[in-house]
């Protein structure tokens, strides 16, 4: 295992020269969208939230199940987490993706929040609730209680704003509801 670890961490850093960081406009911003995956066991449950900008409305909402086999290994959260966020996430465009994980504040530059953004092209914001160790300097902001990065197609001080504006007690919205959806606490249709 630790040989195939080490191949994917070099692939990391290769993806991580993909990344694309540029500001975003909050005024052409009318959609945002949040996933986030829940676990029982093997079992992945994530959910996907879409709420209007910057008032919050929320628009849809979609849950799924699946099975994940990959393990939970720190810093390799993506290899876990992709299939459970794409399936959740299914053809829907945001024009924002907040994705529960890091996206540049991650020790090889490239957290879950990047390679989602690299795969659908949607330009996305990490968000999470502590910072990883060996993230690099200047790679994060703290917003409230949350822990904001670059993921793909937008800047730190844009994803700042949109999770500024976002925010309530502390987290943003669309986020919170996707955690309390992917956890069961919420109910939602299931589209």
């Amino acid at each position: 295992m630790d040989e195939i670890l080490k191949r994917i961490a070099e692939v990391q850093l290769r993806l991580a020269k993909r990344i694309v960081e540029e500001p975003v406009d909050p005024n052409v911003i009318s959609t945002v969208g949040a996933v986030d995956v829940s676990y029982r066991g093997e079992k992945a449950r994530g959910a996907f939230v879409l709420c209007s900008f910057p008032e919050c409305r929320l628009l849809k909402v979609r849950t799924i199940e699946t099975t994940v086999k990959f393990p939970y290994v720190p810093t390799f959260f993506f290899l876990r987490e992709t299939k459970p966020v794409l399936m959740a996430l299914g053809k829907e465009r945001p024009d924002v993706l907040i994705v529960e994980g890091h996206g540049r504040a991650h020790p090889r530059g490239y957290g879950l929040a990047s390679h989602i953004g690299l795969i659908t092209g949607i330009p996305t914001v990490g968000v999470a609730k502590r910072p990883l160790r060996g993230a690099p300097e200047g790679s994060l902001a703290k917003v409230g209680k949350a822990y904001v990065s670059v993921g793909h197609l937008i800047d730190l001080p844009s994803a700042v704003a949109i999770v500024k504006a976002l925010s309530r007690g502390g987290y943003p919205l669309p986020l919170k509801l996707a955690d309390e959806l992917s956890k069961g606490k919420r109910n939602g249709r299931e589209n």
